[in-house]
């Protein structure tokens, strides 16, 4: 899987740009150039240090985006909201295979976009200087995918798929989304390396989440029924018979 582990911050000598570029193209080129600045600096960054590092000139920055905040909008837009793959919802939603196996695969393609040095940084930059990056990504994606993951796992479960979502439940799957994030943090952050083996460690933290979270769905759920009482056979621990 391909998550820009290996990717380094790279700066070098501004030069003057003496080259004629479409303005498709040269818009392109500047948020391309701003996505890996403010990831390296943050976004206290100046544009007139950007526009020095793309070999331009502040006043032709300008004129493709006529404030810092307008420049800093469609890095989110290119960030965080471009790379979702609408596909992702269906695939949660296909019931033909086992709710482990769909996690298990929307969290290996999603650390693909997610677990990048840009994105990793950008999320953290935004979060420290109070922008608002974390608060729209973070709506976006309970809509797109949190409320989804809650209604499987209720049908797995066995629970009213029609009860209001119940903040606890949205809190435990955050649990298992602040798990994957987790290792972004700790490449791109702490300077520590990813797993060695990054697909098999989603899969390994999807299998733990679905082990404990239905039963405490269960618990949160109104009118769930009861979980159903086990069997002589199967009510044993550490080898003793519970009765």
């Amino acid at each position: 899987m391909q998550t820009g582990a290996d990717r380094v911050p790279r700066t070098a000598k501004p030069k003057a740009d003496k080259r004629r570029l479409d303005p498709k193209t040269r818009e392109e080129e500047i948020v391309k150039a701003a996505i890996a600045f403010f990831a390296e600096q943050g976004f206290d960054g100046s544009t007139r240090e950007l526009a020095s590092r793309i070999g331009i000139t502040q006043p032709l920055l300008y004129r493709y985006f006529p404030s810092k905040e307008a420049l800093l909008d469609r890095v989110y837009e290119e960030v965080f909201v471009h790379p979702w793959n609408p596909a992702w919802a269906e695939g949660l939603r296909d019931r033909s295979l086992p709710l482990e196996a769909r996690l298990a695969r929307f969290y290996r393609d999603y650390a693909a976009v997610l677990l990048t040095y840009e994105w990793i940084r950008l999320f953290m930059f935004a979060g420290l200087k109070g922008l608002d990056f974390n608060a729209r990504y973070l709506a976006f994606l309970r809509a797109s995918a949190f409320d989804m993951v809650v209604k499987e796992l209720r049908h797995e479960r066995g629970l009213p798929l029609d009860a209001p979502i119940q903040d606890g439940e949205v809190e435990l799957v955050w649990g298992l989304h602040a798990a994957i994030f987790y290792l972004g943090v700790r490449r791109f952050i702490y300077g520590m390396p990813f797993p060695a083996d990054l697909d098999a460690d989603v899969a390994l933290r999807v299998k733990a989440f679905l082990k404990g979270v239905p039963e405490a769905f269960a618990s949160l759920v109104p009118d769930a029924p009861p979980a159903p009482a086990a069997s002589g056979a199967t009510r044993r621990k550490r080898g003793v018979l519970i009765n």
